[in-house]
Order: structure tokens, then C-alpha cells, then sequence
């Protein structure tokens, strides 16, 4: 640990000039101090902490492939100091400065929550519940509205008022999965015309292309990779990952004149019946399309393979193109995933920056014991194109907490189905339909990437 690595990082409370959200911060237990990182002194013990946590041993061969996506100032360690002469990592978290877009086009600043660990032998003494309301106010500090994550333990991060936000969906293909044709084309291109490239993934000639169709995808939840470590992440090819398969391989769409309209990243897995018949997998590491036509070329290509028997890949938003463009759903196993868990930090922030499908109007109870700020009765009017919220003391029409308003809050599950599991109470009869209805998007929320 460096002396830098020292600096207090647990702020009692943090408070927007504004006066609100305010965030109260448990003490770490007795003998341990909670601290900002240093981006380069305290690496190795980051390092060797995500060991613990994840379960992993690191492989020599991938050293040169390692890439350190953590921004400066962004991690925070938890020190066992009991033993002064050898204080110890216990715990550490990250966040990446993202922007986030929500129904309507605004991208909200937010808080990427990654790498949170706390060591197996310093389970069940708080540390978590430090760690994780100390993410929070300093997000806030910052002037962060929302927080995501992809949790690697679905259990833990609803007690901090998070809520699955996006879901994704997970497919196998058979060879050949017969894909519907494509009507109602809005340009002048024919399917026949979209060209599609397979080749080596080159990180230098195809990441420009990547992120350039990435970047055109206009969804809510939809998260750009904006820094160039995180970019060259999304395209690192460890040579552990090649143990019975290839190099990372690419598929790219395009149009006539060259116009890149799609992409996938891939890699086949050899495997033969011992009929001697091929059975090979075609794993997509990720995929993303900006029209049907792209889509339609796209999987037709990865499912037409030699000597690959199936293709599967994850990720995919729950409405994207290729599960409307099969022919016969039920042979694809479909299945459904949590992906974005999001946490609003400040509520009438984030109610006033999003758009609603219809016009609401209506008086929201919330409740949350993090953030006490956000907690009360809020008046919330909006539509497709303005909104805007007040602190009230009119009776409320509908109560929830704050976990459930963010797993609506991009538009992707209705305040009526979670009424229905009895997450949402209707107190005045009459609002829960209308304003189901309006906090819904007519694109599905969805991140093609983990972080």
C-alpha cells in the first residue's frame, strides 16, 4: 500500500449543493480504514484481491493481453490495518464514468459499479454495506443521477436500492435456423445486395468499425465504451481463451459501397460425432445490427458455417431483430438473463430527464433508506417531450421503493407487472394502468457489453 493509497475516502455524509440526496456511511469495522486507491502502487493488491473474489487464477500466457480499465480515482480498497507492519487489501470497488442513455435520448452521468470484492475472510463484519454506500456518495459528489452494475450475485445489490433494469436474451441456433425474409425495407438496398465479411478480428482495422455501429444503436440502458482502455477491452483475444478453439474471428455487414451496417465477434469451438459427423459451435462474444436486413444477413451467415452444427451467443436485447426473424422460436432456446441492475441516486433528477410514452400525471411515494433524499412524495408530469418533478405533500397515488422505480425507470418491465407481484401498491384506484403505461418505451433497454 502506497502512502498515496492513504487518502480518507469515507465521507460521513455526502450533500449536493442543492440540499439533497444525502447518503450516511457506516464506519468500517474496528482495525480497518477505508481508502481511494492509487491507480499504479496499489494495483498488484487489486490485482490479487479479484483472485479471491472471482475465483480465478491469472495464466502467464495472458499477461501481455491484461488490460486495466479502472479509471484514476474511481477505486476504493478497504485496509485491514489490525496488523500495522503488513496491512492487507480487504475489499475494493471500482466505477467507471459513463453516460447513460434513457428513454427519450438524454445520457444521464452515471456510476458503472465494477470489481466488487470483499475478501472470503473478511466476509459478514459490514464491509460490503461500507463499501457499497460509500460508491454512492461519492457518486453523488459527483454529480452522478443513476448507477449500474452487472452482478455477479443477483442476491445482494436490491438491500442497496438497486433494480433489474435490462434483461438479455440467450440463444442457440441450429445450422441453417430458417430466418423470415425481409419485408418493407426502408431504402433503396435489397438484402441481396448487403455484403457480409468474415475475417480475423484485427483490433486496429475493426475496432473504428465496432464502436461506429455500436455507437448508432439508440436504446435506453445502451452504454457507449468511451474510453480507449475499455474499447480495447471489448476486443482483447487472451490466448487462454483460444484452449480448444480459434482466434477471435469477425463478421462484419455491409452495404454495397462499403458502409458498415453490423458485426459480430466469434470464435468456433472443433467438435465431431463419433460418427465421424461435424458438430462444431459457433460462440458470438457479441452482436449488433442496426436494421433487419443487416440482422437477417448477419445470422444467416453464422448459421450457414462448414462443419459448425450450431450457434449460440448471449447478450442480445430481448426484442432484437433475430428473435422476430425466426422462423420457429422454439427450436432457437431462447432464454432470458438479467443484465443491467440500476440505481437511482437522485429521483426527481432522473424522473424529470427521461420522456414518457403517454401523459402522466401522477404523485409517487418512494421509499429509500440510503439515500433518505430521494424518500418521500413526488409529483411527477410528463410526456413525450418535457417533464418535470416537485417534492409534494398531496396524497400519493402510488408507492414503491426505490429498487422497483429503477427496474421501470428505462422502460423495459411495467409498474403493472410489479404491482401484480405485489411490488407496486396502487393506493388511489385508477393511476397504476396510465402510468404503467407512460413510464414504458416503445425499444426495449437493453447493453450489449459487460463491464
Amino acid at each position: 500500500m502506497t502512502t498515496a493509497a492513504r487518502q480518507d475516502a469515507h465521507p460521513d455524509e455526502t450533500r449536493r449543493d442543492d440540499g439533497p440526496p444525502a447518503v450516511t456511511v457506516p464506519s468500517p469495522p474496528p482495525g480497518y480504514r477505508i481508502a481511494e486507491l492509487d491507480d499504479t502502487g496499489d494495483r498488484a493488491a487489486v490485482l490479487e484481491l479479484r483472485t479471491w473474489g472471482f475465483v480465478f487464477e491469472p495464466v502467464p500466457e495472458d499477461a501481455d493481453h491484461d488490460i486495466w480499465t479502472h479509471e484514476p480515482g474511481r477505486t476504493v480498497g478497504v485496509w485491514d490495518e489490525r496488523d500495522t507492519d503488513r496491512p492487507r487489501l480487504a475489499a475494493v470497488h471500482s466505477s467507471h464514468a459513463f453516460r447513460l442513455p434513457v428513454p427519450g435520448g438524454t445520457r444521464l452521468p452515471a456510476a458503472g459499479l465494477a470489481s466488487v470484492v470483499v475478501h472470503p475472510g473478511h466476509r459478514r463484519r459490514g464491509i460490503a454495506r461500507t463499501m457499497i454506500t460509500t460508491h454512492l456518495a461519492r457518486s453523488l459528489a459527483r454529480g452522478e443521477v443513476l448507477s449500474a452494475l452487472h452482478a455477479a450475485e443477483t442476491g445482494i445489490y436490491g438491500r442497496y436500492g438497486y433494480g433489474v433494469a435490462t434483461q438479455e436474451a440467450t440463444l442457440r441456433l441450429a445450422r441453417r435456423a430458417a430466418l423470415r425474409d425481409v419485408a418493407d425495407r426502408t431504402d433503396d438496398a435489397d438484402d441481396a445486395d448487403l455484403i457480409v465479411e468474415l475475417d480475423t478480428l484485427d483490433p486496429l482495422r475493426h475496432l473504428p468499425e465496432i464502436e461506429r455501429v455500436h455507437a448508432a444503436v439508440e436504446r435506453p440502458g445502451w452504454i457507449t465504451r468511451d474510453t480507449e482502455a475499455i474499447r480495447a477491452a471489448n476486443v482483447v483475444d487472451p490466448p487462454s481463451a483460444r484452449r480448444g478453439h480459434e482466434r477471435l474471428r469477425i463478421a462484419v455487414v455491409r452495404t454495397p459501397d462499403g458502409e458498415p451496417r453490423g458485426y459480430a465477434t466469434f470464435r468456433r469451438e472443433g467438435r465431431w460425432q463419433d460418427n465421424g459427423v461435424p458438430a462444431g459451435v459457433v460462440r458470438v462474444r457479441e452482436a449488433v445490427t442496426l436494421d433487419a436486413a443487416a440482422a437477417r444477413a448477419l445470422w444467416t451467415t453464422l448459421a450457414d458455417i462448414d462443419l459448425m452444427a450450431s450457434v449460440e451467443t448471449g447478450g442480445l436485447p430481448v426484442d432484437d431483430p433475430l428473435v422476430h426473424l425466426l422462423a420457429d422460436l422454439r427450436s432457437a432456446d431462447l432464454r432470458l438473463h438479467d443484465s443491467i441492475w440500476l440505481r437511482l441516486l437522485d429521483v426527481p433528477a432522473a424522473l424529470a430527464a427521461r420522456r414518457y410514452a403517454a401523459p402522466v400525471d401522477v404523485v409517487l411515494e418512494v421509499s429509500d433508506t440510503l439515500v433518505p433524499a430521494n424518500a418521500g412524495r413526488w409529483h411527477l408530469r410528463g410526456d413525450a417531450s418535457d417533464a418535470e418533478v416537485a417534492r409534494t405533500d398531496e396524497p400519493a397515488h402510488l408507492a414503491l421503493d426505490v429498487a422497483d422505480l429503477a427496474s421501470a425507470y428505462l422502460g423495459g418491465t411495467s409498474l403493472a407487472a410489479l404491482a401484480g407481484a405485489g411490488r407496486v401498491r396502487e393506493l388511489l384506484p385508477g393511476h397504476l394502468g396510465p402510468t404503467s403505461t407512460a413510464m414504458g418505451w416503445p425499444v426495449a433497454p437493453a447493453m450489449s457489453w459487460g463491464f
